[in-house]
């Protein structure tokens, strides 16, 4: 039987005494280990929503300014996403407040570069159903994910016509519903910024037209970080095509993000169990050479690959069969970061 691991990433534990405010958003939430949610969703937006009326004051923009809203949205962006990401895959608010669903996406979600309903379409209707393979427009596999050039044009081609890719194939697929909608949040986003660019074009290219472009390139990278070694000869296996990160910072930032692996295997699964998961499947993870890594995260993979640092990524690389020595480990890694032909 495998040893059993110690993990340091959150999982739940229900409180011994309740507060009045835990118990007050358990009666708006339907699971209340999503009780984070609300006051990380409450912070964000107040926090984004007032710098953004700061800059839109009527007099008040100066250049200089940019970074006082730029430097807040990027420290909080990893946990905004990784909140929308839990939220998308999971009901947040009962039935009874619905509308209170669209906070997150449609209220918060532009003033951090995410047009509203595009994430939701774009991850719960391709990128699940197809799980990185060729017919899934991000897929990484055609993608030689050591090199820049290649990542380059993956951003390129997202930005460019990703929009189109991914419409286009959920009008095919039958997820006409999610299409309108993504054409919607997009149009309705082009229409805001625009409309404010009129008043005031610098602050619209701050707060909107910048932290779009920016937050695509760093969604693709954690995706190709998420999806960067693959087996060629089972690449629908989430075992093989996908990454998790154990005990690392960014876990307690980002609602376990790292465990990729967990997520693509049950993606209803709760971010507070994939700990758990990890520990009882860890004979899955050794018999699939599952690319585990202790302490890092989406964008160190995206950053150690683009530099071509085989030998740190090993070094970092879990071993959980502990039978392989350094230069298997990159010779493993090595052959899941090639190009797979479609």
């Amino acid at each position: 039987m495998p040893s059993p691991i110690v993990l340091t990433d959150p999982e739940f534990v229900r409180p011994a005494t309740p507060s009045a405010y835990y118990r007050f958003v358990c009666k708006l939430i339907v699971d209340e280990r999503d009780v984070p949610f609300f006051g990380t969703m409450l912070k964000i937006s107040l926090v984004m929503w007032s710098l953004a009326l700061l800059l839109f004051w009527p007099g008040m923009f100066r250049w200089w300014m940019a970074p006082l809203y730029w430097i807040p949205m990027f420290w909080l962006l990893p946990t905004f996403i990784l909140m929308m990401h839990s939220t998308a895959h999971r009901r947040f608010f009962r039935r009874e407040y619905d509308w209170a669903n669209k906070i997150i996406p449609w209220f918060i979600g532009p003033f951090l570069g995410e047009t509203p309903e595009s994430y939701f379409s774009h991850h719960i209707g391709m990128h699940h159903p197809e799980n990185n393979l060729p017919t899934d427009k991000s897929s990484t596999m055609g993608r030689q994910r050591d090199s820049f050039l290649s990542f380059l044009g993956y951003y390129s081609r997202f930005i460019l016509i990703g929009l189109y890719e991914t419409s286009s194939y959920l009008f095919r697929s039958g997820r006409r519903k999610l299409a309108r909608n993504i054409l919607v949040g997009e149009g309705v986003s082009i229409l805001v910024a625009g409309g404010l660019a009129v008043y005031c074009w610098q602050a619209s290219l701050v707060v909107f037209v910048i932290p779009a472009f920016v937050v695509r390139f760093l969604m693709m990278a954690g995706n190709w970080g998420q999806h960067a070694f693959v087996d060629r000869n089972d690449p629908n296996n989430p075992y093989r095509n996908s990454t998790t990160f154990i005990n690392t910072p960014y876990n307690h930032r980002a609602f376990n993000d790292g465990y990729h692996i967990g997520h693509h295997e049950d993606q209803r699964r709760h971010w507070t169990d994939m700990p758990t998961e990890f520990r009882e499947n860890k004979q899955r993870y050794i018999d699939n050479e599952s690319a585990v890594f202790l302490g890092l995260d989406n964008f160190s993979v995206w950053l150690l690959l683009m530099l071509k640092q085989y030998a740190f990524l090993a070094s970092r690389y879990v071993d959980l069969g502990g039978q392989k020595s350094q230069a298997q480990i990159i010779a493993l890694l090595r052959e899941r970061a090639q190009r797979i032909p479609a």
